[in-house]
């Protein structure tokens, strides 16, 4: 109690001064007019002087203080960021990832936007909730609510907490008798406790953004400068040549980067787990697989928070090493056409394996497979009993290995009683030893995440936000593709179909993807394209009437006859019980596709796709990654310093 008033009585004189250098300024409001005067007369150039200045300024003590020299580094701009980059390759950078980036800006806007509202939404709640009590007993009413619905934070928690927190409302009002006056001197900022509305809510701070893998800085300051409302950036790297680049660029960007950028040098995994649900969000983007990241991953998330996760070994994840996709992640893939979508699901089955370990489950508000790489946000929250329903978000997969057919096996159920609510697992098998449709076996494969993948309400908004600050976004042309196809998807089916591997299969022609989706739509069933292919279709007819309508389209379209032991020969021998109607029907094309909305974008350039690792050298052999020109740049460098170090 006696701390909390030294501290605010030692804040008063600055006030004083404050106030007194005030008074002095004011006391020749004719100097004031003539300062107010040139300022706004001069302001821009002075402004443009002052970058270039400062700019000067700051790559003259560079080249000074760095044993290189400064032709050996290159400025990179991208958004409102720029950073210094060495050609010599010793800090990983990748210019395809500003999809990435991008994408990731665009959501954590979004986040930040949502995260007022339910703020808002719980006070209201709260509000109206709260029991009416004498007021001399308010102020005990107003710190049990603090305690009893506010997780217990220490100093570092959401980047906030007061001195004053500790105290209740009564004792801070009577520690002094001149305390009242005092609190009247101190910031807003300062004061947690609203004493006019009696509720004790803490105002909700600007959430705490880490980036465990940092490399140069560019996206935590990307982060930092393009998204407002956001609070402190922490940058982590355990390379201390991609801390000193980081910091450097943290420098190179002006005051509003080093006021919310810090660069640690750290193992992330430690930085993590040693800042239990210490920031709103974690964003994970390693070179290759994030599965050794994820177990301190999800306890450095605040609850409520967001975890974005990047994974970049797609040959492992879509079923290349099987073996190696098990070890990292917990489950088995497959090689269909689906394998990219399959990736997302097991990359969101392993992150919510990790939560429960801690009494804690995920929410997929967006997912994307693009490029290279695949990329997921999902909100992590802590309850015991919503942990439970795990299992039915979690199936196994079969596939047959003679067609397309593919069959989900959930790992769990329910039976409801009453308002009880029972957890069983679940019933099996979904298939028999042979494929019903050509005969053949099925491999098996999972457990994959089943639930929907993407919350539709977000990624709404998040398109919206996209189209509305279009130009903040170097990317927009594929990001607005990406997330337009999207919001068209069907959210409750996994996984999709070929259109052309269903016709390989049969060995026949193969329908417009308007023809078939008006069948399946006149068949009474669900029809949607999917931003991970543009040949996929996803729909929740099952097998059996895709089978029929695909052999409807063959008896107008016949085929050559083909073994009887093929596949394609078994399904078209049995005859279609539905009959399929191919009449052009009014849902057959998305809103994007009957407004011609490019969906599916080029490249933007030659070697638009993954880079070589940081620090390795550069050689003839990595031409497909960086292109014959770039080795050819790196080659003449290398050359020219052996010819200067003799000189030397």
């Amino acid at each position: 109690m006696l701390l909390v008033a030294e501290t605010r009585t030692l804040k008063l004189p600055l006030k004083l001064i404050r106030a007194t250098s005030t008074i002095r300024f004011v006391t020749n409001p004719f100097s004031l007019f003539n300062f107010c005067y040139s300022t706004c007369a001069e302001s821009e150039e002075q402004e443009k002087n002052k970058k270039e200045l400062t700019h000067n300024l700051f790559l003259h003590d560079i080249s000074k203080t760095m044993a290189t020299n400064l032709n050996d580094y290159k400025i990179i701009k991208e958004g409102e960021a720029e950073i210094l980059m060495h050609a010599k390759n010793e800090v990983f950078y990748n210019k395809a990832q500003v999809n990435n980036r991008d994408i990731s800006i665009a959501v954590l806007r979004t986040f930040i936007s949502k995260r007022k509202q339910e703020h808002e939404a719980n006070l209201s709640k709260r509000a109206k909730g709260a029991p009416k009590a004498p007021e001399n007993d308010s102020s005990e009413m107003v710190v049990e609510e603090v305690d009893n619905k506010t997780p217990p934070e220490d100093h570092k928690s959401n980047g906030k907490c007061e001195l004053e927190e500790e105290i209740s409302p009564d004792e801070s009002c009577t520690t002094m008798d001149d305390s009242v006056k005092i609190n009247e001197e101190c910031d807003a900022d300062e004061e947690k406790i609203d004493h006019s509305e009696g509720k004790g809510q803490r105002e909700m701070k600007p959430p705490r953004v880490l980036e465990a893998l940092s490399a140069s800085g560019l996206r935590a300051l990307r982060y930092a400068r393009e998204i407002e409302g956001i609070g402190q950036v922490v940058a982590v790297d355990n390379d201390q040549a991609s801390v000193e680049a980081c910091r450097r660029n943290i420098k190179f960007n002006g005051s509003v980067a080093a006021s919310k950028v810090e660069s640690h040098l750290a193992d992330a995994r430690v930085y993590m787990i040693t800042n239990p649900k210490e920031f709103d969000v974690v964003d994970l983007d390693p070179y290759g697989s994030p599965s050794v990241f994820l177990d301190s991953a999800v306890q450095s998330v605040a609850d409520g928070g967001m975890l974005m996760c990047t994974a970049t070994d797609m040959a492992v994840l879509c079923g290349g090493n099987g073996e190696v996709c098990y070890s990292k992640y917990g489950s088995y893939p497959l090689r269909g056409k689906y394998c990219h979508e399959m990736a997302l699901r097991i990359v969101l089955a392993s992150i919510e394996s990790h939560a429960n370990r801690y009494k804690r489950y995920i929410v997929p508000v967006l997912s994307v497979q693009m490029d290279f790489y695949l990329r997921v946000f999902v909100r992590i929250y802590t309850s015991a009993s919503a942990m439970k329903n795990t299992p039915l978000k979690l199936s196994y997969v079969y596939q047959c290995t003679g067609c397309d057919s593919f069959h989900l096996q959930p790992i769990g159920r329910t039976i409801a009683k009453n308002t009880s609510v029972r957890y069983l697992p679940g019933y099996g098998p979904v298939v028999p030893q042979e494929c019903t449709d050509c005969g053949k076996k099925f491999n098996m494969g999972g457990p994959i995440w089943s639930a929907p993948i993407h919350d539709q309400e977000w990624v709404a908004s998040i398109l919206a936000d996209v189209k509305h600050m279009k130009t903040s976004y170097p990317a927009y042309d594929r990001i607005s593709a990406v997330l337009t196809t999207i919001s068209e998807e069907l959210p409750d089916v996994p996984l999709f179909l070929s259109l052309h591997n269903l016709c390989a299969t049969l060995k026949c022609t193969s329908p417009s993807a308007i023809i078939f989706r008006s069948a399946v739509i006149n068949a009474g069933y669900r029809i949607s394209g999917t931003h991970v292919n543009p040949l996929g279709l996803k729909s929740d007819a099952p097998m059996e009437v895709i089978w029929d309508i695909m052999r409807c389209w063959v008896k107008n379209h016949p085929v050559k006859a083909q073994p009887a032991d093929q596949p394609g020969s078994i399904i078209l021998a049995k005859e279609p019980v539905l009959q399929a109607n191919f009449a052009r029907a009014v849902a057959s094309l998305s809103k994007a596709q009957a407004k011609k909305v490019a969906r599916f974008l080029p490249n933007p350039e030659r070697h638009w796709g993954p880079k070589l690792r940081a620090g390795r050298t550069i050689t003839s052999k990595h031409v497909s990654l960086l292109g014959q020109e770039a080795i050819n740049g790196v080659l003449n460098n290398h050359e020219e310093d052996n010819n200067e170090e003799p000189k030397s």
